[in-house]
């Protein structure tokens, strides 16, 4: 993700709607590593995360003529980012939802003894660590997806509340409320069952091979373990504005940005020099 200025943005974008591949390829990189970790968050998972980072840069490319400038850049494609993830159907969730009803169940009956060693020889701590990133990423599904939308907004993005209201199409104030009741449900549930984040009896390292078994995790595929975590404050630096939402305390640290897989890079590359994008682009 690179830092901008709101007259280099409109100067990538007036080059690429006059046909400058060089400019749009720009432009994607720019925003790629933004959407792909909006759209984890959302769904849950990496490979549906990447199939709908390539769905929005798409509709991106195939919108940006109609760019004005009426906000940035960068608000403009979380607008485009958000609204086509509120409305997402094909991610795995969408087919098997959660609650924290089903979370908490799972936490205290979960039959974690006795089981075989599964890790395959992967390292123990490592396979941990997977499993936190994971866990606490599909515990966001547990909310409703405009709850999940706000929290992810607010908490990992840290969008101004103005800029987040008009991405939702909610005043600020029922924005910074909204967030407030949702992180403070988040860290209710991780204080009381996670022993990552809270208090709770829930050890990761204890249900390594739970998960396996499970089939959340799976030791010859470690997606959150082998992504590249993006500095924070160059995640910042994507946001127009800061500021204090509420006092509460709980940090989620589990919200890590990561640079988009080597995959979907490949794939975008492959989507920008195809014909077909050359004829919908000159339509």
């Amino acid at each position: 993700m690179n830092k901008k200025t709101k007259e280099e943005w409109q100067a990538l974008i007036d080059k690429a709607t006059a046909g400058d591949k060089k400019a749009l390829e720009m432009l994607v990189a720019g925003v790629q590593d933004i959407v792909f970790n909006l759209s984890l968050r959302m769904l849950g998972t990496f490979a549906d995360a990447e199939d709908a980072t390539q769905d929005i840069l798409l509709k991106m490319i195939m919108h940006l003529s109609s760019f004005r400038g009426d906000s940035s850049f960068t608000t403009w494609v979380f607008s485009i980012a958000a609204n086509h993830l509120k409305n997402y159907k094909k991610h795995m969730f969408a087919h098997y939802p959660l609650s924290f009803e089903y979370y908490a169940g799972d936490i205290e009956n979960g039959k974690i003894r006795k089981l075989p060693d599964l890790t395959q020889n992967v390292e123990k701590d490592i396979l941990a660590e997977e499993l936190k990133m994971s866990c606490t990423n599909v515990m966001l599904q547990c909310l409703d997806v405009e709850s999940r939308c706000i929290f992810i907004l607010g908490t990992m993005f840290k969008l101004d509340s103005h800029i987040a209201g008009d991405i939702l199409g909610m005043t600020p104030e029922a924005y910074r409320q909204r967030l407030s009741r949702t992180r403070k449900k988040m860290a209710d549930f991780l204080g009381q069952y996670c022993g990552e984040y809270g208090s709770g009896r829930c050890k990761c390292k204890d249900r390594v091979n739970y998960a396996i078994q499970s089939h959340r995790i799976n030791p010859l595929q470690l997606d959150y373990t082998a992504a590249t975590v993006i500095p924070l404050q160059t995640m910042m630096d994507v946001k127009n504005a800061m500021e204090d939402i509420d006092e509460l305390s709980q940090d989620f640290l589990f919200c890590k940005p990561y640079e988009s897989p080597e995959r979907t890079k490949h794939l975008i590359k492959e989507l920008l020099a195809s014909t077909q994008l050359s004829i919908i682009r000159n339509s």
